[in-house]
């Protein structure tokens, strides 16, 4: 794995809310720290109402993770664009974050323990 980035099974129960409804919760979560970076979340994709995502054509790559999809989230009020993020076939390092979903953190999104 590259020498700056972890990941470790979260401890407990995280959510992830969306416009007040909540799209998933799991005791399964992953962290993932990359550097100076704030950590990310993880959550496995069957842990998550994939109703509320829509996959967008974004894709991005980072060189030690792979290329990442990317998913709008559809709320009662409007739709977050491109606000999730996944690696449907990351780099083998980082293997374990395969099939899991990550939120960027803006506003209407809020990811707790619970």
């Amino acid at each position: 794995m590259a020498d700056h980035i972890t990941i470790k099974k979260t401890e407990g129960s995280w959510s992830v809310r969306a416009g007040g409804a909540v799209l998933g919760e799991s005791s399964n979560a992953l962290e993932m720290r990359e550097g100076d970076y704030p950590p990310v979340v993880y959550f496995p994709r069957g842990d998550i109402a994939m109703a509320f995502l829509d996959q967008t054509d974004k894709l991005t790559q980072c060189p030690h993770k792979g290329d990442a999809q990317h998913f709008s989230i559809v709320t009662k009020n409007r739709t977050l664009q491109n606000a999730a993020w996944s690696y449907g076939d990351p780099k083998g390092d980082v293997a374990e974050i395969k099939d899991h979903l990550a939120f960027y953190p803006i506003e209407e999104i809020t990811i707790e323990q619970i």
